[in-house]
């Protein structure tokens, strides 16, 4: 099982992106996905999550700025960044917990995509 995340780049101020995130592999179901961020220096901070049903919970510094969603056909996760802020600047990773299919029996785990970086600045 991998995560692959896409969509950072350069963006200005006041700008917009869309991460998305797609996993792949020997899949039975996915749980609770999600987006967390780290910033130089920084600790790694949880941005959103979304659960297999599509309840959303959001770090407060993004609310009404960032929409998380699934498309669980596609095993994928976005993450919808409008407003953009330069503190929004970060290397952005994603998660899953995903049930993956073994040779005789089911496995949780986590999972993290490689990350991809937002940088926003004029």
């Amino acid at each position: 099982v991998q995560l692959q995340a896409s969509g950072g780049g350069l963006v200005q101020p006041g700008g917009s992106l869309r991460l998305s995130c797609a996993a792949s592999g020997s899949i039975f179901s996915i749980n609770g996905m999600g987006w967390y961020r780290q910033a130089p220096g920084k600790q790694r901070e949880l941005v959103a999550n979304i659960t297999s049903d599509g309840s959303t919970n959001y770090a407060d510094s993004v609310k009404g700025r960032f929409t998380i969603s699934r498309d669980n056909a596609k095993n994928t996760v976005y993450l919808r960044m409008n407003s953009l802020k330069p503190e929004d600047t970060a290397v952005y990773y994603c998660n899953a917990n995903i049930v993956s299919i073994g040779r005789d029996d089911l496995y949780v785990n986590d999972y993290w995509g490689q990350g991809t970086l937002v940088t926003v600045s004029s």
